[in-house]
């Protein structure tokens, strides 16, 4: 839908095309699975040497294999986490990935429908206008922009009579298309960008 701003001193949402995913939740964490690697091979090392030493003293001696499993488990539960701790950060990488891909397209939307915009048939430049409508619809951070667009083609002087110089055929129905989109979308923000009047 096309939005018109109406506040000027609300703050349009700007986009540039980049997009870096936030990993200072990864950044945290990982150097706090890395203290709990250690503390756990310190208290692995000095667990195993207290349970050693109970043998020699007399108490009731823990067997070896108690000792691995516990020892297993502890690097399979420390793993467990750092695996899961690079599978988040692979997927804030890939959603960036799609980001930057998804503005790439955008953009490039952008500069067609800006070009069948300039263009001298009336049937593209209507072509054009459809296609800026649609792209305010699927672009929310540049809406905006593409309404400015459409706005400053309407601004622009144009010939009324067919014997002027600068006359091109079908401009009054671009420029009327224009309105009409714009129109509808301020009536109707839920339309379709190709409903007709």
């Amino acid at each position: 839908m096309i939005a018109i701003a109406t506040n000027p001193s609300q703050r349009r949402p700007t986009q540039d095309g980049r997009h870096t995913p936030n990993l200072w939740p990864v950044w945290l964490v990982a150097p706090g699975a890395l203290l709990i690697v250690g503390a756990a091979a310190f208290g692995l090392y000095h667990g195993a040497e207290l349970l050693l030493s109970s043998e020699s003293t007399g108490k009731k001696p823990v067997g070896v294999q108690e000792v691995i499993k516990t020892t297993v488990t502890v690097l399979t539960l420390v793993g467990a986490v750092l695996a899961a701790l690079y599978a988040y950060r692979k997927q804030l990488l890939d959603e960036g990935t799609s980001h930057r891909a998804d503005s790439t397209q955008l953009t490039e939307r952008y500069a067609k429908a800006a070009e069948q915009l300039g263009h001298e048939q009336a049937a593209v430049r209507l072509a054009g206008v459809y296609a800026m409508a649609r792209l305010a619809d699927d672009w929310p951070e540049q809406r905006q922009v593409c309404v400015d667009v459409l706005c400053a083609y309407l601004r622009m002087p144009y010939a009324i009579d067919p014997t002027d110089t600068g006359f091109r055929h079908g401009e009054r129905e671009v420029r009327l298309t224009i309105i009409r989109a714009i129109r509808n979308h301020l009536q109707e923000p839920a339309a379709s960008t190709t409903r007709q009047p």
